[in-house]
């Protein structure tokens, strides 16, 4: 890929400020002025935003309708009604039903779980959904990481003597559901100061709050931080603020006593004699959770995430295991055919986006292939199939283009719509696909901008070979978890050269594992290329080269760092 490289070197003011902070600090200057492009400018400042602590949380009360919420909830409590919590198949609602699940468990047994099948009932609250908790005596439902759209399911629900509390993270409608209690800090009435939770940070937040009314300590809440954790992770939120409270701690109960679903989790993928980071989460822990409800139920996913007896989790960890084998085989052959489908549109270059519909694709991989199709052309995309006779369509987007404004505009053509700035669903019916097509791409057109469908890779830094050390790579992962508007830094160093070790290697002989030297150290330094070895020819010509990187620890080698090789060029003359 054609990457635009974007790099502003400090001004001289901006390093030297950089450099006082730095050496305040005992961290390299590079540390420094990541700090500063961090928005941290102060020694107390950095210290805080490296040690997070879990009482810089936020008062759960700023929620509008938090008092109500839980003063309903204790309600139900005292009156032994039986209630019932519901939530969205993908990772971050199955984490967030099992939090507050698990966490409601202490205080009463008349309580259960719901997800609603992606194929049969959709995404969101169902009737059937709201019909079978009539049928098994529900007084209460709380809904996570969904319901902020579902006006007619809870009007339908009240009629039935049954009251809703929504924990919804998703951008909101004018008009809001009869609900008892709305906690959403996206309504245009909430005073709720951090606007980025995942949807199980909701539902954490509910519970932080009916704990603090209860006079139950906090420390009863922490063993549930893995699973704010991997939705955050998941979810693809800002990694800053109340997230990166909530992710730091999170990362730490996973990492130092997980639950025994994760344990489970973490089992399956071989990662129980290591850390456990967001990348981690990213591609290896969410993508098993959100396989059970893509190919069967997420009900399985969170039935795993509360077990409490290791043998039954193991079983249930192999299950949801083979359900994310049968997916990637799913994910690798539509995207393939997507790929097939996009080469042979006319002027397929000239689009801005991409909108592709078949009847014959499997409803839950269309997400994935919509990312898939995002990374590849750099093109906000819509992968469409059909279910239960409608359109039922996944987006993506790239970054700085808002995707959910994008299907707003054409709301007229829809069912139903809703999601975050990168990521939407909707559904529409199968003869207003074409005309969905057309205007999707006309909105697209008219309100993109040219540097957002242009691959590009933003530089936080400058760094020579000597600077590349495992003591760098230890004060740099304090920065961690990383994640959107904390992303992984990608330095830069210029003219390199092979040290003449440097092959192919992979089964396809697709990666080049590389051995580099700099014209200002002599330090050899080892990289890894992933799907770049038609760079080798080049590398081998012994001209100067530059790299764009991020630093990571060599699994092989303890004490050794490595470079991630993201783009190669040959170095200006």
């Amino acid at each position: 890929m054609n990457y635009k490289w974007n790099y502003e070197p400090p001004t001289s003011d901006r390093q030297e400020a950089a450099k006082e902070l730095a050496s305040a600090l005992g961290i390299h200057p590079a540390l420094g002025l990541l700090l500063k492009d961090r928005g941290i400018n102060g020694v107390e400042e950095a210290r805080r935003f490296f040690r997070p602590q879990l009482t810089e949380l936020l008062d759960p009360f700023l929620f509008r309708d938090m008092h109500v919420a839980v003063d309903r909830l204790n309600e139900a409590l005292g009156r032994k009604e039986r209630i019932l919590v519901y939530g969205d198949y993908d990772v971050d609602g199955c984490t967030a039903v099992a939090l507050v699940y698990r966490f409601l468990q202490q205080f009463t047994s008349n309580i259960d779980f719901y997800i609603p099948d992606r194929y049969e009932e959709g995404y969101g609250v169902s009737y059937k959904g709201v019909d079978h908790a009539n049928e098994t005596g529900v007084k209460l439902i709380i809904v996570l990481d969904c319901g902020i759209k579902a006006v007619d399911e809870i009007a339908y629900a009240k009629s039935l003597g049954i009251d809703f509390i929504i924990c919804d993270h998703h951008v909101t409608d004018s008009v809001l559901p009869p609900a008892v209690a709305i906690l959403n800090a996206k309504r245009e009435d909430d005073t709720y100061p951090y606007g980025h939770l995942s949807g199980c940070g909701v539902g954490f937040k509910f519970m932080q709050a009916f704990a603090k009314n209860n006079g139950i300590s906090f420390s009863r809440l922490t063993p549930l931080l893995d699973l704010c954790a991997i939705s955050i992770a998941s979810d693809i939120v800002p990694v800053l603020g109340e997230n990166r409270v909530l992710a730091y701690h999170g990362l730490k109960q996973i990492n130092a006593n997980p639950s025994v679903g994760i344990k489970a989790i973490l089992e399956i993928c071989g990662m129980t004699d290591r850390e456990v980071t967001m990348n981690d989460i990213i591609f290896k822990v969410g993508p098993r959770i959100n396989a059970s409800g893509r190919m069967q139920n997420g009900g399985e996913a969170v039935a795993l995430l509360v077990e409490k007896d290791p043998h039954k989790a193991h079983r249930k960890a192999l299950q949801i295991n083979a359900y994310n084998d049968q997916r990637k085989d799913l994910d690798k052959e539509m995207t393939q055919e997507a790929n097939r489908i996009v080469e042979r549109l006319d002027h397929n270059h000239e689009k801005k986006s991409i909108v592709l519909f078949s009847e014959e694709w499997h409803k839950g991989v269309i997400g994935i292939v919509a990312s898939r199709l995002t990374e590849i052309y750099c093109r906000p995309a819509v992968v469409i199939t059909c279910s239960e006779g409608m359109a039922t369509g996944s987006a993506r987007s790239v970054p700085g283009f808002d995707v959910y404004k994008a299907i707003e505009s054409c709301r007229d053509l829809l069912e139903n719509f809703g999601g975050h700035t990168y990521a939407a669903g909707l559904s529409l019916k199968v003869e207003n696909v074409d005309e969905f097509k057309r205007r999707f791409e006309q909105y697209v057109e008219e309100n993109i901008l040219p540097t957002q469908i242009q691959p590009e890779l933003n530089i936080d830094g400058r760094l020579d070979f000597r600077d590349v050390s495992h003591r760098f790579y230890n004060d740099l992962k304090r920065f961690a978890p990383f994640g959107p508007d904390n992303p992984k830094p990608l330095w830069c160093t210029m003219r390199v050269y092979d040290y003449g070790t440097s092959k192919v290697v992979g089964h396809n002989q697709e990666h080049i594992k590389l051995e580099l030297v700099d014209e200002r150290s002599s330090n050899v330094v080892g990289g890894i290329a992933f799907g770049q070895s038609a760079q080798v020819r080049f590398i081998k010509t012994k001209h100067p080269f530059d790299i764009c990187y991020t630093i990571e620890e060599n699994t092989h080698k303890r004490n050794e760092v490595q470079l991630q090789i993201e783009d190669i060029r040959p170095s200006e003359e």
